[in-house]
């Protein structure tokens, strides 16, 4: 890469991103990519902080109050690439006067799409009998051989109702003819619950007790860390099925092990996890367990369109306008 102009703004990426939005970045930036893909250790981010002046980090990166209490610090704006941002600390980005940004809107569909998906192979056992063909086990069809569980007409239960929870909502109850129950304390307008086939439930608990399938779509907060625990999952169905495309932490995995092994739900569709790259060792022995490696936003399309969002909020920033996606 040719030296960039000094008065070109500098910004590290810290994870390889789709080669249209590198491309973006080094035509605007004097710009630092990660070229092995290596996830930044906390002197590597300190050392980002220190030198350049926008980082544009993933969820790999840890980004917390020991890193951002650099000196000096340069950075003066933390383009976050995805919409989630727990492994930031805003709180203490803003202290700094950091600006934090996110790339909502556009992972919407792949997520709600990546849900759906984990519904069904839960519900059907799809990885549990791909598994069962490439081991060459299977001797041929029969009457009772791997029966899973019918998902048109059943009821799903939704934990949030933001974008992804609504086109969830909007394929399950359009697409599978599915009654679909909810909870959000700050819930949408009930002409749009009830254009998304959706009923608002007065708690947490009632669409528990309700669902057949429990899709966890909130933020992770600290109000939100473990919110599905050992009481939360003994209010489930035995019939019933837990599924995670939000964020990790926000199942209690041990809690989840237990009921699981006693049989109190039926099993569980992960996408992320409370310690991600690391899952829970039981976890990987069960198969009513559907296991996946983060991919809720994992096509060509939306990661090139997270990284271009991700540039724009940079570009405005340098260019002295509002960034659209501003967090903090």
């Amino acid at each position: 890469m040719r030296p960039a102009p000094a008065s070109r703004p500098t910004v590290v990426v810290t994870r390889k991103l789709p080669g249209p939005v590198e491309d973006r970045l080094e035509r605007e930036f004097a710009t630092r990519l990660n070229r092995d893909d290596h996830p930044f250790t906390a002197p590597e981010l300190q050392e980002a902080l220190r030198g350049a002046d926008a980082l544009l980090p993933t969820v790999t990166d840890r980004i917390t109050t020991e890193e951002l209490s650099v000196e000096p610090l340069r950075a003066r704006i933390l383009a976050n690439f995805g919409v989630g941002y727990n492994h930031i600390d805003v709180h203490a980005a803003k202290a700094r006067g950091l600006v934090v940004t996110n790339t909502p809107e556009v992972l919407t569909d792949d997520t709600a799409d990546d849900a759906v998906m984990l519904m069904l192979m839960v519900a059907r056992r799809a990885g549990e009998a791909e598994r069962h063909v490439r081991s060459r086990q299977w001797t041929g069809w029969r009457p009772t051989h791997m029966l899973g569980t019918r998902v048109s007409g059943k009821t799903l239960g939704l934990v949030g109702m933001g974008r992804i929870a609504r086109a969830v909502a909007t394929r399950a109850h359009c697409g599978f003819g599915m009654r679909v129950v909810f909870h959000d304390p700050y819930p949408p307008p009930p002409a749009l619950a009830a254009e998304l086939g959706a009923e608002q439930q007065s708690s947490l608990d009632a669409v528990l007790r309700e669902a057949d399938f429990v899709s966890l779509h909130c933020p992770a907060t600290p109000e939100t860390r473990h919110l599905i625990d050992t009481e939360r999952l003994a209010l489930m169905k035995p019939t019933a099925f837990l599924i995670n495309t939000a964020r990790g932490d926000i199942v209690d995995e041990a809690a989840l092990v237990a009921a699981l092994k006693e049989q109190r739900i039926a099993g569980a569709a992960l996408d992320v996890y409370e310690r991600e790259p690391q899952v829970t060792p039981d976890l990987l022995t069960m198969e009513n367990v559907v296991l996946l490696p983060h991919l809720g936003s994992a096509t060509q399309e939306t990661r090139v369109a997270m990284g271009l969002r991700a540039f724009e909020n940079l570009q405005a920033f340098f260019s002295g306008a509002p960034p659209r996606d501003r967090v903090v």
